[in-house]
């Protein structure tokens, strides 16, 4: 039995770097969504109801009005959105993300970068997990019965919650190419 968890435990460097490629696909595609209106429609509340994002758009107090819902275009909503920095946020957060991605695409090269974009996806999937307490559209309303309200997570709320993984492996990730750049610095030294 021994032998068995001996042969897992060989597999820690193998599940950082699946766990890299997995965050640079989630990042690169995600954040390369982000400059299409459909995403940033989608991201409206979030970023409205956050006390990190809010300042992006100029009137974040209004977005109820105007979202257009998943699978319809109302073209007026389009329009507001377009108005008021909506689709302006979207770039720049899509920017951030997809430029964190190729930090993490960095780690044979300069690992040191890739720990510094792990560190910051981190940072932002704690950003990411903060919506659960700012945007009411992250939970179930509350509908009068027994299975809506929270903690019941609605399809927003289900999206976000996936962040605590990406934090998690965020910390992986940092850390094999923090060990990785160190071991790289060492053998400089010693050389």
């Amino acid at each position: 039995m021994t032998n068995f968890f001996e042969n897992m435990a060989k597999f820690d460097s193998f599940g950082a770097n699946l766990a890299r490629i997995g965050m640079i696909i989630v990042l690169l595609w995600i954040g390369g969504l982000k400059i299409i209106p459909y995403e940033a429609d989608g991201i409206v509340p979030f970023v409205a109801n956050s006390p990190f994002m809010s300042f992006l758009m100029d009137n974040p107090s209004e977005y109820k009005q105007h979202m257009n819902p998943e699978g319809k275009l109302v073209p007026e909503n389009r329009q507001w959105h377009q108005e008021h920095g909506t689709y302006t946020a979207s770039y720049v957060i899509g920017a951030i993300i997809v430029s964190l991605g190729l930090m993490l695409c960095l780690h044979p090269w300069l690992p040191q970068v890739a720990a510094v974009g792990s560190l910051l996806v981190a940072g932002m999937a704690f950003v990411t997990l903060s919506f659960l307490i700012t945007t009411p559209e992250s939970w179930v309303p509350a509908l009068g019965d027994a299975h809506s309200g929270f903690p019941y997570l609605s399809g927003r709320g289900r999206l976000v919650i996936k962040d605590a993984i990406m934090m998690g492996a965020a910390v992986v990730t940092m850390a094999h190419s923090a060990k990785a750049y160190l071991r790289k610095r060492a053998t400089a030294q010693a050389a």
